[in-house]
């Protein structure tokens, strides 16, 4: 599904994708166990919502990034970890994920997941902005393909401010929760 001008997403319409992902998922699995990895803080508003509307035996694991700038030999680089993996050797996994933009966490992870010789390993995005890749990967299943360059605000996606979050919809662009409410804001004498 592509993007719309305006950049917003409104509560039903992003309840309908994600049916129409969990339905898509569901009849792929084939009614075998899926082990859904979750990655925190930014897929879990959509990894629950998903993994409800999955129709087969469902394990969760939950994994946090750690993004570290190291110097190494007088070369700067980014390291990316991950917590300790469950054992899934011959199980199916889904990796939910909020946004794929330059892609290379969720590769990260999942050739490290790979490691692990799953009989199946794919990924979804709530977002997915291919115009920003940096790698070459391509999500399983997306519910809404964007070429915003923006932060996107709401469903488990925080504003930089961090606030946000708890929005039913998505937007891009500036977060309208940030503003301070008439009760917030000081009255002029």
């Amino acid at each position: 599904m592509s993007e719309r001008k305006g950049a917003a997403y409104s509560a039903a319409s992003i309840a309908a994708r994600v049916t129409k992902l969990g339905k898509e998922i569901s009849r792929e699995s084939g009614g075998r166990r899926l082990d859904v990895i979750v990655t925190m803080d930014r897929g879990f508003v959509f990894a629950a919502d998903l993994i409800r509307s999955i129709n087969a035996p469902v394990v969760c694991h939950f994994v946090r990034e750690d993004i570290r700038d190291v110097d190494h030999n007088g070369h700067a680089r980014r390291e990316v970890l991950f917590g300790s993996h469950p054992e899934l050797k011959g199980r199916d996994v889904l990796v939910v994920d909020a946004v794929l933009e330059s892609g290379v966490t969720q590769d990260f992870l999942l050739r490290r997941l790979g490691e692990g010789r799953p009989r199946s390993i794919r990924l979804a995005v709530l977002l997915d902005k291919p115009g920003r890749r940096r790698v070459a990967l391509e999500p399983d299943y997306f519910g809404f393909r964007t070429a915003s360059n923006q932060v996107w605000v709401g469903y488990g996606l925080a504003a930089p401010n961090g606030t946000g979050r708890n929005q039913k919809q998505l937007s891009s662009g500036t977060n309208n929760s940030s503003r301070k409410s008439g009760k917030d804001r000081k009255k002029k004498a």
